[in-house]
């Protein structure tokens, strides 16, 4: 059965959400990225999937914040390296994986059943969800591929997802629909949008987006 890890970085050991503290300072930052994982794992718990924690910081393993999942070291060296290593580990335990952020507080179930299912094909296939800023908020795999396709690709820019398709070059892909992840004040907007759009949102998406929609107002 596919697995998903959830990359998460630690209050306290690692800058959290700096773009965004630069306007709604520190705490509040944070405070979105915990609401913000919440909102992921609830997501993933509606799901059968194996999900796991993927968390920045060894000492960040025993921090109280990531229960609920089982964990797992990104370990160290560039974004391209850390998803490499936890998705390698991930496929070699369940035979597929999904990597996810923590930023994507709108994600639904029916996105990550779709992506699992996909990778249950017995050929290399790969799944995609790019993002509005020219990233992507989803990847996964029934196979692995070499340290340097990951390494290869320059992250956080506006052709990211093109790059990384292009580099990821083996077998079928699937996309996904285009989502906003939630990275600096000016995403807010379009964040709280997909949330309101939700159908049938559970009690964390709910409660993140009216905490949200404050934050929004505050830092106007």
């Amino acid at each position: 059965m596919t697995a998903i890890a959830i990359f998460v970085k630690t209050p306290g050991l690692s800058p959290i959400k700096t773009r965004l503290a630069e306007r709604v300072g520190r705490e509040a930052a944070e405070a979105c990225h915990r609401k913000s994982a919440a909102c992921v794992l609830a997501t993933v718990q509606q799901t059968n999937l194996h999900g796991y924690w993927a968390v920045a910081e060894t000492d960040g393993l025993s921090d109280p914040l990531w229960t609920g999942l089982p964990q797992i070291d990104q370990g160290p060296g560039s974004l391209g390296a850390r998803m490499h290593r936890v998705h390698e580990t991930l496929v070699q335990r369940h035979g597929s994986a999904l990597l996810v952020g923590a930023d994507l507080p709108q994600l639904q179930a029916n996105d990550l059943s779709s992506a699992a299912d996909w990778l249950t094909a017995s050929v290399p296939r790969s799944v995609i969800g790019p993002a509005h800023d020219g990233g992507f908020w989803l990847f996964g795999s029934n196979h692995w591929y070499r340290p340097s396709d990951w390494t290869s690709v320059a992250y956080s820019q506006a052709d990211t997802a093109q790059h990384f398709m292009a580099a990821m070059n083996l077998g079928e892909w699937k996309t996904l629909p285009t989502r906003c992840d939630l990275d600096q004040v000016g995403d807010l907007p379009r964040v709280i949008d997909e949330l309101n759009r939700l159908s049938q949102p559970h009690q964390s998406q709910h409660n993140f987006v009216n905490w949200l929609s404050e934050l929004r107002h505050a830092a106007i």
